[in-house]
């Protein structure tokens, strides 16, 4: 139904039209004829004849209960069912009162609500239907679910949003969503879907609620959306009849004329009522237009003309359902005739239920009149009134039971609504502009710009953008300015938000237009609009626009989607369900490849339960509340897809910061994995090195010694007898236990230039001291397992000899900018802010600082941060880019890292029969003392580190599980590491586990 609550003041601009730009009944808008639209060639296959009157046919029992209802009417109780009347639910007790009376005393046959609360709406409901001597039938007009007129409640993308869509299985899963939600509501009528095919672009009223300007499309998805309402029980009226489409102007305020011709209208409007007709349509809403090629009588609404609901919608087209009017408070009805005599013409015209009309008792004394004086006959009205309690039986008001309010709010918004939701947004989102393959973005080591247009919000993008690489957002007042700015940078996003509501104006202004314009001129440009297509009318010429997207609606998920196909984490799929001038036509929409990057999804999209996830959060606070860490990062990913991010808790205890998902945490021996190994693993892969090379050929500096003969393979399973570790610090301390000025110096010097923490640089050559110390430590005499720093101490010192560049230069070269890690460095301090770097700890026994920014391992510190082992700040997005590389063996956003072959070699278990579960640098799964719960795979791997911290995956069930917390804050003295007592990283891992659903 057309929204009819404009008219009583709902949006202050509708209003303020009505208001003040009433016309006179005689008032009329002229459609002029287009030619029939285009279409594609798409088959529509209807349903059979025998599914539809499965559905609509009447059984005995529904014939009995009819016949026994009508035949103990009064007039009065026979006429009070014709009247469908207005509610809200946010109104006071005169408004709830007056309905109430309506009920009781005038019989009314139904209530169609607008806006309000969903346990508001329902206690209503309860009162309502308890005054009324035959139920009521109860109506909303969901036509993007009960949002378009409840608060809290779950809001599905519009129509022309779903017109994008080509898989017509979603648009009826949406139907089914609508139709369930309206079930719980105790709602039996959604007066929906929208039927009208919208030719005109300069539709104020239709728009966005059409599925398009493709009779095709608008069949095929409004079948779909019907299919899935009526399968809950729930009732579909299709409107505006015969087609509001091609109109200019709003019948809520005047009346319409539309020029079309008969066979336009039966070629094109009429196409959609046909085929839902077939498929077994539950009722019908006329629209009020003047349609002179159907209706030969001057300025008579279609609403009621006999012409066209009698002998076109009943005898030509065969159509037996419920036939309503619309608002009879609309100008467009209310301007043809007074109460009384308005519904007499709409009743002889052929409509079953008045809807929404002005003066109930008052049109009832008419209509008594109007019975005992003969214009209504007893046949005529028990016709209507006799169908009205055939489709309440069928609605199941036979059995009427009261809507339940226990756990409505709840039940209304159940997490699942979002796993439907993406993939709406991922099979809408157009792309219609791909020159050069500018989408999706495949080199992350370019420079992106980011501009915003539009006045709604954009958080959510740029957030998600962000997580793909770096984005710069630039802004700024003068448009000379800005241009001179975006020189700087390769490519340039400028994306146009809109507000998220369908009758506001979504275009663009004249200033906007005049900068997309100047920065395209002289940029590259990538133009994502989140917005109604037809936001696009304005532009006269995209030739200097790139890369163009449509995004149809601004809302956090169309924004995160969006983000994800600029990057290729997901392919476009949709297509433009209207035309934008000359430049796009009707089903355009090109296809984009498809990278291998991480996307973003709801956890039912990949078989994942998110009530069970959700636990996540009392083992987290746990944590905290025991003291185990401040705060943490969890992420976890399936199948290519992040489906749970979040942070806990703050960087230290004494109510600091709260964690946020961007903040840095120090990842200690996790560095291992994400910076060395994967650097020594593209080694390996180009040959440069063996399972048995040896130490003294990676390195001569070992030559001689008792390490000479350690294999490559030895080294990294730690199966090389290495001792454990050594505090190289206590060496370069004085007799206070303070650093040493033969080793330290506070200020940066010749010579002292190795950075060890905050005014704190010791000399340049003590690397060399502790290479000479751990190439003359002992070795175990007996060859057994013993994990080792020095493994990765001295895989570094191999790396930079054999590339002659230093490792923080190969992890960013060969895999950090490519990959997108942008926040996943050593010396965060160069780049970021301390604020946004986890503290690890209160240093008491070396530094004698807090150490924030500075990496915590001591041995890492005196390498001035960069080491093997450890030196390595990140967040949990970043960990788990490079934990899905592995996961994909090697292979990332399109580049092959490392073949499959070399990630196969690393992550098997060599010495698994001498009792050592590792890989080449990975750890494996242990059933006691590991570091896993048992719960994953002999297949998965990962590694923990020190500061609190965990990144494990499992290619059995493809989950990537990141783990990030400073547990070492404030001080590891006499550590006790509850966390790892406390088996929190474990508990967490069991309950992503019990998440899977079998």
């Amino acid at each position: 139904m057309k929204n009819y609550v404009i008219k009583i003041g709902l949006f202050a601009v509708m209003l303020f039209f009505i208001t003040n730009c009433g016309v006179s009944k005689k008032s009329t808008t002229t459609v002029v004829n287009k030619p029939i639209p285009t279409e594609n060639k798409e088959v529509y296959i209807p349903k059979t004849k025998a599914q539809k009157k499965s559905f609509l046919e009447d059984s005995n029992a529904e014939n009995q209960w009819t016949d026994s209802i009508y035949s103990k009417m009064t007039l009065d109780e026979k006429l009070g069912q014709l009247f469908f009347v207005n509610a809200y639910s946010n109104k006071d007790s005169v408004h709830v009162n007056k309905v109430k009376e309506l009920v009781s005393k005038y019989n009314v046959g139904g209530v169609i609500f607008f806006q309000g609360g969903p346990v508001r709406q329902a206690r209503l409901t309860n009162e309502y239907q308890a005054k009324a001597k035959v139920p009521l039938f109860i109506g909303l007009d969901a036509e993007w679910g009960l949002s378009m007129r409840l608060d809290s409640t779950y809001a599905y993308p519009w129509n022309m949003t779903l017109g994008a869509i080509q898989n017509l299985d979603l648009i009826e899963k949406v139907g089914k969503n609508m139709g369930s939600e309206c079930k719980r509501m105790g709602i039996h009528f959604n007066f929906a879907p929208v039927l009208d095919i919208n030719t005109n672009p300069l539709n104020p009223i239709i728009g966005n609620r059409s599925f398009g300007e493709s009779k095709t499309n608008v069949a095929n998805k409004a079948a779909a959306l019907m299919r899935g309402i009526q399968s809950q029980g729930v009732l579909c009226t299709g409107k505006h009849f015969p087609g509001h489409g091609d109109t200019a102007v709003d019948s809520h305020k005047t009346l319409p004329t539309v020029t079309l011709t008969k066979e336009r209208i039966n070629e094109v409007e009429l196409y959609t009522y046909k085929q839902l007709f077939d498929e077994g349509l539950a009722s019908v809403m006329v629209a009020h237009l003047n349609i002179p090629s159907l209706e030969s009588g001057e300025n008579i609404p279609s609403s009621a003309s006999y012409n066209v609901v009698t002998e076109l919608l009943q005898k030509q087209l065969g159509f037996e359902g419920l036939i309503f009017t619309d608002g009879l408070g609309m100008k467009g009805a209310s301007n043809f005739k007074p109460v009384g005599d308005l519904e007499l013409a709409v009743l002889k015209a052929g409509n079953d239920i008045f809807l929404c009309p002005d003066n109930v008792p008052a049109a009832l004394e008419k209509l008594k009149t109007f019975y005992a004086n003969g214009e209504i006959t007893e046949e005529r009205l028990a016709h209507s009134v006799k169908k009205i309690l055939h489709y309440k039986f069928k609605a199941g008001l036979n059995k009427y039971k009261p809507a339940d309010l226990s756990n409505l709010q709840k039940d209304l918004n159940s997490p699942d609504k979002d796993a439907l939701q993406y993939n709406l947004y991922e099979n809408a989102i157009t792309v219609l502009k791909n020159e050069k393959e500018i989408l999706p973005i495949k080199d992350l080591s370019e420079k992106i710009a980011y501009v915003k247009l539009g006045e709604d919000t954009n958080s959510t993008f740029v957030s998600t953008l962000k997580k793909y690489t770096d984005i710069t957002e630039v802004k700024d007042t003068n448009l000379d300015s800005l241009n001179k700015e975006l020189k700087k940078f390769d490519k340039v996003i400028i994306s146009f938000h809109k507000v998220n509501k369908p009758w506001e104006k979504q275009d663009f202004s004249l200033q906007e237009m005049l900068w997309l314009k100047e920065i395209a001129k002289h940029n590259k440009v990538i133009l994502d609009v989140f917005a109604k297509p037809y936001s696009l009318l304005s532009i006269s010429d995209f030739n200097e626009i790139e890369g163009l997207v449509v995004s149809y609606q601004n809302s956090d998920i169309s924004q995160v989607v969006s983000a994800e196909l600029l990057f290729g984490a997901i392919e476009a799929k949709g297509k433009l369900p209207v035309s934008i001038n000359d430049a796009f036509h009707v089903n355009d929409g090109l296809t984009t490849e498809k990278l291998n990057r991480l996307a973003f999804t709801a956890p039912e999209n990949v078989n994942m339960n998110p009530a069970i996830l959700s636990k996540i959060d009392a083992v987290a606070q746990k944590a905290i509340d025991g003291k185990m860490a401040p705060g943490m990062q969890v992420l976890v990913a399936r199948k290519g897809n992040v489906i749970f991010q979040k942070s806990y808790g703050a960087q230290t205890y004494d109510n600091g910061k709260k964690v946020t998902n961007t903040d840095l945490y120090d990842v200690a021996s996790i560095s291992k994995m994400i910076s060395t190994l994967p650097n020594v693993m593209q080694l390996y892969d180009k040959n440069k090195v063996e399972l048995d090379t040896k130490l003294k050929d990676m390195l001569p500096f070992f030559a001689k010694t008792n390490k000479e003969n350690i294999t490559f393979k030895d080294l990294l399973n730690h199966y090389a007898g290495l001792q454990v570790w050594i505090p190289f610090y206590k060496a370069t301390l004085d007799s206070n236990n303070q650093p040493s000025e033969k080793y330290y110096r506070k200020i940066a010097g010749p010579n002292f230039t190795t950075k060890v923490a905050e005014n704190l640089y010791i000399r340049n050559d003590y690397h060399d001291t502790i290479m000479k110390i751990i190439a003359e430590s002992p070795v175990s005499p007996k060859k057994e397992y013993k994990y080792s720093d020095f493994t990765f101490i001295i895989l570094k010192e191999y790396l930079e000899r054999k590339t002659h560049k230093k490792l923080e230069d190969l992890s960013k070269e060969n895999f950090y900018s490519t990959l997108g890690m942008t926040n996943t460095l050593y010396n965060p301090l160069d780049r970021f802010d301390k604020s946004n770097i986890a503290p690890t700890e209160i240093d008491n026994y070396f530094r004698h600082q807090v150490i924030q920014g500075y990496v915590h391992d001591m041995a890492a510190a005196m390498e001035g941060g960069v080491a093997g082992h450890a030196g390595i700040f990140s967040n949990s997005m970043d960990v788990a880019k490079m934990m899905q590389l592995f996961l994909q063996k090697g292979n990332y956003g399109g580049i092959q890292y490392f073949s499959p072959e070399t990630f196969d070699a690393f992550n098997t278990c060599y010495y698994k029969d001498q009792g050592v579960l590792r890989g080449l640098g990975f750890d494996k799964r242990v059933h006691k003392g590991g570091p896993t719960c048992d719960c994953v795979s002999e297949a998965s791997f990962g590694h923990t580190g020190f500061t609190g911290n965990m990144a494990w995956e499992d290619p059995e069930t493809e989950i990537v599980y990141v783990f990030l917390s400073n547990r070492t804050y404030p001080e590891v003295v006499n550590d006790e590491n509850k966390l790892a007592k406390g088996k929190i990283r474990e508990e967490i891992q069991q309950i992503i586990q019990n998440a899977i659903i079998k």
